[in-house]
């Protein structure tokens, strides 16, 4: 199986958003499977860390996608035959949208929508043209409905779900995969800094991963998890839109909670 998954989307693939998390989840998943990375993130630190602990050839790409960072990446993987692409790279600007400032949520839109359109439209073509390959472009369980306190973040990672679902359908006659991958509460070094407890449901980096190479080529969509998929069904179809959306709400408060106290700590 991981011999055929390497024929389908290898020989290489793209990893947007790569130095922790969910990235280098990503990274260790198809390095078992045999697939040689390009690992793209702004910090060189932790991607160099990365390739260093895995037993496939690597690039690492040090670029800000949020700024035409896009550019550089294809010029270090133009000599390269790209069989997946990975939109992990995001920014999720946290507070009230009065109050946070115009230029943050301009880079959250860049970065999680321009950024994971570019990639999307840059790698596809060759894909269409050789017959094979997958993107995988990940949302969020906060983009099912409106998110208070992070509500352009959740608009991004609505428009990547329903990008998504609208390539899977026109790129399946050619051969090529697409899967939104919509996790929820994840065990990440983002969500130990922005929350003061773990999540009923949160899950690893490791099994969002797993579980969106597995649909993929199956669904159009995943949500990782037994009980996030329950939680997505209970908020999409059985509530109403209202109820759905201050549930979200008071979860966040949490969330913006910590941010306040860290910023009142902070000298």
């Amino acid at each position: 199986m991981k011999a055929d998954f390497a024929v389908r989307y290898g020989p290489w693939a793209v990893i947007a958003g790569a130095s922790e998390g969910i990235g280098a989840a990503f990274a260790h998943a198809l390095a078992s499977r045999g697939i040689s990375l390009v690992l793209v993130a702004r910090r060189e630190e932790p991607l160099a860390q990365l390739a260093g602990t895995l037993p496939v050839p690597s690039r690492t790409v040090v670029a800000d996608l949020a700024s035409g960072g896009t550019h550089k990446v294809f010029q270090e993987s133009q000599d390269l035959d790209v069989g997946l692409v990975i939109a992990n790279a995001a920014l999720s600007p946290i507070g009230p949208f009065t109050t946070v400032e115009p230029s943050l949520l301009r880079r959250a839109l860049e970065l999680n929508c321009g950024a994971a359109l570019d990639l999307a439209r840059h790698y596809t073509p060759a894909m269409v043209a050789r017959g094979r390959g997958g993107l995988i472009l990940m949302s969020s369980m906060a983009g099912q409905q409106g998110s208070p306190g992070i509500a352009v973040y959740a608009a991004t990672k609505a428009f990547d779900a329903v990008l998504a679902e609208g390539l899977w359908a026109e790129l399946r006659p050619h051969g090529v995969d697409v899967l939104a991958c919509i996790p929820g509460a994840v065990e990440t070094p983002g969500l130990a800094r922005n929350s003061s407890g773990r999540a009923p449901g949160t899950v690893t980096a490791d099994v969002v991963a797993a579980a969106a190479l597995k649909a993929l080529g199956r669904k159009p969509r995943v949500v990782p998890g037994t009980m996030m998929r329950l939680s997505a069904m209970f908020m999409t179809h059985l509530i109403p839109k209202r109820t759905a959306i201050n549930i979200i709400a008071r979860a966040s408060s949490d969330v913006l909670r910590v941010q306040s106290n860290a910023r009142a700590d902070r000298p």
